[in-house]
C-alpha cells in the first residue's frame, strides 16, 4: 500500500542520514528532514499525481500508480535536497521553490481548464487571454509560500516595498509563461495525435518550468534577499 511504501522509504532515508553523518558529510547536528517539509512534499506530490491522472486517465490503464511514484519521488527528493542544502544552501532553497511552484501551476492549470471548459476555447487569442487570468489568480496565492517557507523569510518590515518587486519581477514571469504557452498553441499547434484541450495543459506545462529560469534567481536574489 502507499502507507507501507512511503514508511519504508522513510526508514531508509534514515539510515541514509545516519551514514551521512557518521562519515562527516555535514557538522549539522539536524540532519533530518523537517516534519511541515515532509507533510508539503506529500501533498503536492499526491496532487500534481491527481492532475496527470485527469489529464491521461484515457490514454494509460496503470495511470494510477503515480498516486504511490509521485509521493515516493517527493519524499526521496525533498531529503535529498536536505541533506545537499547543508552544504549548499539554495538545492535546499530551489527544492521548496519547485514545490511551491508545482502548487502554484496546479491552481494554474486548474483555473486555465475552467475557463477552457467554461467557454469551449482551447485556441487563438482567447486561449492567451485565459492564461493571463489564470496565471495572476494562481500567482497571488504564491508569495507568502516563497517567504515563507521557501527562501525563508520572515521580515516583514519592508512588505510594500517587497511586494513592489514581487509584482514587477512576477509581471515578467507572467510574459515568458503566456507568450511561451500561446507559441506551443497557436504556432507549434496539437501534435502526436493529442487532442486540442491535452496540448493546451501541456503548453501550460511547459509554460510554467520556462518561467522557473527567471523565477528562482529574480525571488531568491531580488525579491527575497536577506
Amino acid at each position: 500500500s502507499l502507507i507501507i511504501l512511503i514508511y519504508s522509504t522513510l526508514i531508509d532515508l534514515n539510515l541514509q542520514f545516519s551514514y551521512y553523518e557518521s562519515v562527516g558529510f555535514t557538522t549539522s547536528s539536524n540532519m533530518s528532514i523537517k516534519k511541515i517539509d515532509l507533510i508539503i512534499s506529500i501533498t503536492i506530490s499526491f496532487l500534481v499525481a491527481v492532475y496527470f491522472i485527469f489529464l491521461f486517465f484515457s490514454y494509460y490503464d496503470y495511470i494510477w500508480i503515480l498516486l504511490v511514484i509521485f509521493p515516493v519521488l517527493g519524499i526521496i527528493g525533498m531529503s535529498l535536497a536536505t541533506i545537499i542544502g547543508r552544504k549548499f544552501l539554495f538545492v535546499y532553497q530551489l527544492a521548496k521553490f519547485l514545490l511551491i511552484g508545482s502548487m502554484t501551476a496546479l491552481v494554474d492549470l486548474t483555473i486555465l481548464n475552467l475557463l477552457i471548459f467554461g467557454f469551449g476555447i482551447s485556441g487563438g487569442i482567447w486561449f492567451s487571454v485565459f492564461k493571463v487570468i489564470s496565471f495572476l489568480l494562481a500567482f497571488s496565492t504564491k508569495y507568502i509560500g516563497d517567504k515563507l517557507w521557501a527562501f525563508e523569510n520572515n521580515n516583514f518590515n519592508l512588505i510594500k516595498q517587497e511586494m513592489v518587486k514581487f509584482t514587477l519581477v512576477t509581471l515578467v514571469g507572467l510574459l515568458i509563461n503566456v507568450v511561451v504557452a500561446s507559441l506551443v498553441v497557436n504556432l507549434v499547434g496539437p501534435q502526436f495525435g493529442l487532442s486540442a484541450h491535452l496540448w493546451a495543459n501541456i503548453a501550460g506545462i511547459v509554460a510554467s518550468l520556462s518561467t522557473i529560469f527567471w523565477n528562482f534567481p529574480a525571488y531568491k536574489f531580488i525579491v527575497f534577499k536577506k
